[in-house]
């Protein structure tokens, strides 16, 4: 063996072997050729055990690193080395069938090679390690939200990135699917489910990335989005073969299809668009679908100015109350008046349906129900004063003030802090999603109670009402939505009749009182008067009305026209 010859080749060697980031065989098989040739290697493999228990059990995770198609099975050198972390790999050096046997001298040399390879294979299990760690979900073994953005970034360079669209989407209630058949059947299922979505995926760019949870990320070629969605509006999926039981599952989803003419250069643009699609539908009762466009991206920007806003806007208390009156059919005057808020920024009237979704995602929407609350109070102690003749306000809370431990101590400060008795506040909160959510509101309304603040479920007969919100929590007022009211406009009107009927027969047999909202027509209000529903709220009688207007109802001789 000539010495220089082998010097030169193991330098090349090292060199290519450093250069390599991350390493197929294919490449290292590159790297290696010169140096095995002139040691005369005709064929490289390592059988890689994860413990020494899988090579008791003889369980291999078998690579050939060099193979030149001449080598003799019948001659090896076979090297057994042991990692810090227990793994153990056996590497296994051929010779060649043309060659001579080796001497003592390149056997040494085949040993120095054999540690060499041996560092460098441990460097590129570990790189391979730490980018498995870095873009794929350990816990269901799919990729992450780091690879979509990598996919994503790869793309944008390309400049192929409008043939995709960007999937967002949330498993519904996965929750309950884990109580009901258990969290490994769950995981399961939620693996299965993704596994229908990844069968239609053949890119290298295509793949679904879990973001957390039962939240869920993709990028697909744009042509296979109606499969997708197919998919995603309900699958049933099979947990247990033997019993063959199935479950359903579904998702809400937002959609951005990536159009030639969009601006797309950093995939955080996609994950943003995608997930503005994703919040729309997330938020929304009627639609599970949604898809990005401009009038979007505008309405993300309006939702920001008001968040921004919205603590000066708070301070300088551009906040209004006005208040809607509570009718007494018999005797038409003002029984009472709920409180809403109306915003004047810069001169003009917002809609509270334009800023009250806004604030509800986050916990802004606790300060201003806080702050109605206090400016009620105000008014109530005002009129107190003056004489005049005082009905019960209510005043609506957002279920998001249930996560919060004192919020019964918040509410009856604000009342005492303004010096107001407590029969002249009513609190008005909506039916619950989810079993925690029902503890702290029966919690909340026992508290009130005792307190002598009465509490009213608002819009009952919307969603899914269950009759435990009524059965449960100790109400005072059961507050009908407008849906339970026939129009002129519905198919079938008797059975509106029928459930409003029954609704106050039961409410009133379980002591509660009963007031109808939306009453907007002669017709709606008899149908209140036939089933001795006594209170009415709607544009029938008044529309929202600013403090000074109200104040002329609070009239002792004001009597709305019969």
């Amino acid at each position: 063996m000539n010495t220089n010859e082998y010097l030169t080749a193991l330098e090349n060697f090292i060199n290519k072997m450093q250069q390599l980031n991350s390493a197929t065989p294919v490449q290292i098989s590159e790297a290696m050729a010169e140096l095995c040739c002139v040691l005369k290697i005709g064929k490289v493999e390592l059988f890689a055990y994860e413990n020494e228990a899988s090579e008791h059990f003889d369980m291999p995770d078998t690579q050939c690193f060099y193979d030149c198609g001449n080598s003799s099975n019948s001659e090896y050198i076979s090297k057994r080395i042991v990692t810090v972390d227990e793994n153990i790999g056996v590497y296994k050096i051929y010779i060649r069938n043309d060659v001579p046997q080796w001497t003592d001298e390149e056997r040494s040399k085949i040993d120095t090679f054999i540690s060499l390879f041996s560092t460098f294979s441990g460097k590129f299990r570990l790189l391979k390690l730490t980018q498995h760690m870095t873009f794929f979900d350990s816990e269901l073994n799919m990729h992450n939200l780091r690879y979509f953005m990598k996919c994503g970034k790869r793309l944008c360079k390309s400049g192929k990135i409008d043939n995709y669209t960007a999937v967002r989407f949330n498993l519904k209630r996965f929750s309950v699917v884990n109580q009901h058949i258990g969290r490994e059947s769950g995981s399961l299922v939620m693996k299965k489910f993704i596994g229908y979505i990844s069968d239609l995926l053949d890119d290298e760019n295509e793949s679904v990335c879990r973001i957390g949870g039962d939240n869920f990320i993709t990028l697909i070629k744009s042509y296979k989005l109606q499969n997708v969605l197919k998919i995603l509006n309900g699958s049933g999926v099979t947990y247990d073969e033997k019993r063959n039981e199935r479950i359903y599952i579904s998702a809400t989803v937002g959609v951005y299809i990536i159009q030639n003419n969009d601006t797309v250069i950093l995939p955080t643009d996609i994950m943003d668009r995608v997930s503005l699609a994703y919040s729309l539908a997330k938020n929304s009762a009627k639609i599970d679908i949604a898809y990005f466009d401009d009038m979007l991206l505008a309405r993300s920007k309006r939702n920001n100015d008001i968040t921004v806003s919205f603590p000066k806007a708070l301070e300088e208390r551009e906040f209004l109350v006005y208040y809607q009156p509570k009718v007494a059919i018999n005797g038409r005057h003002v029984a009472g008046a709920e409180a809403l808020c109306r915003w004047m920024h810069n001169g003009q009237l917002v809609s509270p349906g334009e800023f009250i979704p806004v604030l509800e995602q986050g916990r802004d929407i606790c300060k201003l129900d806080f702050y109605m609350l206090d400016a009620v109070c105000k008014d109530i102690r005002r009129w107190l004063d003056s004489g005049k003749e005082v009905v019960r306000i209510s005043v609506n809370l957002s279920r998001r003030h249930l996560s919060d431990m004192d919020l019964l101590k918040h509410i009856v400060d604000i009342v005492d802090r303004n010096n107001v008795p407590h029969e002249y506040i009513e609190i008005e909160l909506t039916e619950t999603t989810t079993d925690v959510e029902f503890k702290d509101l029966k919690r909340t309304i026992g508290g009130l109670q005792k307190t002598g603040i009465s509490t009213s479920v608002d819009d009952f007969g919307v969603g899914y009402s269950s009759l435990n919100l009524i059965k449960e929590i100790p109400w005072d007022v059961l507050k009908l939505d407008r849906s339970l009211l026939p129009t002129e406009n519905d198919e079938n009107p008797l059975q509106k009749i029928v459930m409003f009927k029954y609704i106050v027969a039961m409410a009133q047999e379980m002591g509660l009182e009963c007031i109808s909202e939306g009453v907007e027509t002669k017709e709606q209000l008899q149908l209140l008067a036939d089933n001795n529903c006594n209170l009415a709220q709607g544009f029938y009688f008044d529309r929202p009305l600013p403090v000074e207007e109200f104040e002329t109802r609070l009239d002792k001789n004001y009597v709305y026209d019969k």
